[in-house]
């Protein structure tokens, strides 16, 4: 049963991370819907603080492509520095760290190589993987779109940020709801998901 329990992808603050990856300054002219990516992360940055759910934040070759953005709202993480198209080499102490750990939420850029990459290691570890989708992007939509579907086929899950918010709180009776509610009322900026979805769909 527990096996069974697990393959649903259901997650608990508990045993969940939240990975930031790479939401860096020089990415903003060149990865499609930057600003809106960046938005829906620090949307569920804010709320893994309300549920106490760590979070853990990379930069890829930040002498060369800047620091992360200060729209993140990520003032208190110490980014992590790296150089490989994955976040869990650098990581690995944190995830030996965490022997609790079942679940990552996973955001940022770019969908087709750091995501994807994190996504199977992270996989490989025996670790559920849940890709937060509206809040990942590429320059390229079309390897935006692949990468997403080859990360499903691997066993990662796709969700928005808002159905793993409200798995997270559970119950409208959680102590930390009414501020959530409040986040999750704003409007989710549009990330061009519905084009790309309806383009699959229709071919």
């Amino acid at each position: 049963m527990a096996a069974a329990r697990a393959s649903l992808g259901r997650i608990l603050p508990e045993s969940s991370i939240l990975f930031l990856c790479d939401l860096q300054e020089k990415f903003r002219p060149s990865v499609a819907f930057f600003p809106q990516i960046v938005s829906v992360a620090a949307r569920m940055l804010k709320v893994a603080r309300l549920l106490g759910v760590p979070a853990v934040l990379t930069e890829q070759y930040p002498q060369g492509l800047g620091p992360t953005v200060p729209e993140l709202g990520a003032q208190g993480l110490r980014p992590v520095s790296k150089t490989c198209f994955s976040m869990v080499p650098s990581l690995q102490q944190e995830l030996d760290s965490r022997p609790q750990l079942r679940s990552v939420l996973l955001c940022g850029i770019e969908t087709q190589v750091c995501i994807m990459n994190t996504a199977l290691d992270l996989l490989d570890r025996g670790l559920q993987v849940h890709v937060v989708v509206d809040a990942c992007s590429s320059r390229s939509q079309v390897d935006r779109l692949v990468a997403l579907a080859r990360m499903r086929q691997s066993g990662a899950f796709l969700s928005t940020s808002e159905s793993l918010i409200l798995q997270l709180v559970r119950d409208a009776a959680h102590p930390q709801f009414k501020e959530i509610q409040k986040i999750i009322k704003e409007p989710v900026p549009d990330s061009g998901l519905l084009g790309l979805f309806q383009g699959q769909n229709s071919s």
